[in-house]
């Protein structure tokens, strides 16, 4: 098993990737810490995992919240005596996200309060716990829009991706000589409940489809298996990445309909 006794922190683990990580990582060894605000989904992601045999502990924490982020890290501490692996997915994307002039200054501050301040609170007691282990792997959920931007205004959204993407960067620079790895998983558009909502008739669909050379949308696990190969040793010179994981898409260009 590639992760058997790590110890690793998912955010986001209620749904989507974070919950198909979740039950990836414990299939291949890892102590799993589940970490959301959305309780229901938690718990079900922790009985998930219990019913296939792995060790998992859920924790309630806002990544917003610098206190919240501490708790999380000492609770995972206290609970498996390490840290190993720190999977910054967690984000949000606002219904009412837009273009410059359309775009609320509350949108445009949530979304950074949760997408860039999260990962930098993470990070900032995360590195730390990291430290304590002799080392390990940070993994940030970025997206394929920080590299492109998006055809579908969503200017909150993009600029935050954009700015994890930079995050990244400088903390894998600073801490590559600690044995800190520090990577950002760049999802293309995947068939999620999240991109769904948005894409709700079949025009809708075709339309975001025909920038995909492989002609379709990922699935959560397909990212989850890329989050596997930045947190496990098989990627132990890989630092500072931008790992696109998105059928294509950055490689092609493709005039819109």
């Amino acid at each position: 098993m590639r992760l058997e006794n790590k110890v690793a922190i998912i955010t986001g683990g209620s749904s989507g990737i974070g919950r198909e990580t979740c039950l990836l990582f414990a299939k291949e060894g890892a102590n799993v810490v589940i970490v959301d605000i959305n309780d229901e989904g938690g718990q079900e992601t922790l009985q998930m995992i219990e019913s296939d045999g792995g060790q998992a502990i859920y924790i309630n924490a806002d990544q917003s919240q610098a206190d919240q982020c501490e708790m999380m890290i000492q609770k995972t501490e206290e609970k498996y005596g390490r840290v190993d692996i720190l999977f910054n997915n967690a984000g949000i994307s606002h219904a009412n996200d837009d273009d410059a002039i359309n775009t609320a200054e509350d949108v445009w501050d949530l979304t950074f309060e949760v997408n860039v301040k999260g990962v930098f609170l993470c990070c900032k007691y995360g590195i730390p716990a990291l430290r304590r282990a002799g080392g390990g792997s940070i993994i940030n959920t970025a997206s394929f829009v920080a590299h492109l931007g998006a055809a579908t205004p969503q200017l909150a959204y993009t600029a935050s991706k954009g700015a994890v993407l930079s995050m990244t960067r400088e903390l894998a620079t600073i801490h590559a000589r600690e044995n800190i790895r520090v990577n950002a998983l760049c999802p293309g558009p995947l068939r999620t409940e999240l991109l769904m909502k948005y894409l709700d008739t079949p025009e809708k669909k075709n339309r975001r489809l025909v920038h995909i050379p492989m002609g379709r949308f990922g699935e959560a696990e397909e990212i989850a298996k890329a989050a596997l190969y930045l947190a496990s040793d098989d990627s132990s010179f890989v630092t500072g990445s931008s790992f696109m994981v998105d059928g294509g898409i950055t490689a092609a260009y493709v005039t819109p309909e």
